[in-house]
């Protein structure tokens, strides 16, 4: 793979796909590449706008990604019913700075009728290969999965059908 393809998104459109999933993700530049009810893989340049002051990804945007793409899985391993986050817990263990791309996947630990538990990585890109680097966090996201899905919401999993690989 050449570097202009190593630097351009991983398919057309992944951009806005993550629009489309998630604002907040968007808001901030992830890509969504893969997306099942058991698997969602994507990844982030770190620009400055998720940067903290020593110019490294902010462990809340970490926080960010690994919330949002358990939830986006729990929602459609549920069944496309209404989940709630209740627990994250993040490990950092190595920072990725300004210009790094982050990339990240989340796969169910456990999938319960009323919880889900579930495991979001997060990787360096090795520059020379495209491939996973070294590991930058990892986290844990436990959600209730068995809330009802209110009617003024019953089209909230569109977006995840329209894009899901099911």
């Amino acid at each position: 793979m050449d570097d202009a393809a190593r630097r351009r998104p991983a398919e057309e459109g992944s951009v806005a796909k993550a629009g489309e999933l998630d604002p907040p993700l968007h808001a901030i530049g992830f890509e969504v590449e893969e997306l099942s009810p058991s698997r969602i893989t994507g990844r982030l340049l770190v620009t400055p706008t998720c940067c903290q002051p020593f110019k490294v990804l902010h462990g809340g945007v970490s926080a960010l990604v690994a919330e949002s793409l358990a939830s986006m899985g729990a929602h459609m391993a549920s069944g496309y019913r209404r989940v709630a986050g209740v627990q994250l817990s993040i490990n950092h263990f190595r920072s990725a700075a300004l210009g790094d791309t982050v990339l990240a996947r989340a796969v169910p630990v456990h999938l319960g009728r009323s919880t889900q538990v579930w495991e979001v990585k997060l990787w360096k890109m090795d520059p020379s290969t495209g491939e996973k680097g070294p590991q930058v966090a990892e986290s844990r996201v436990t959600l209730l999965c068995n809330l009802p899905l209110p009617e003024e919401h019953k089209n909230a999993g569109d977006a995840l059908r329209k894009y899901s690989k099911l």
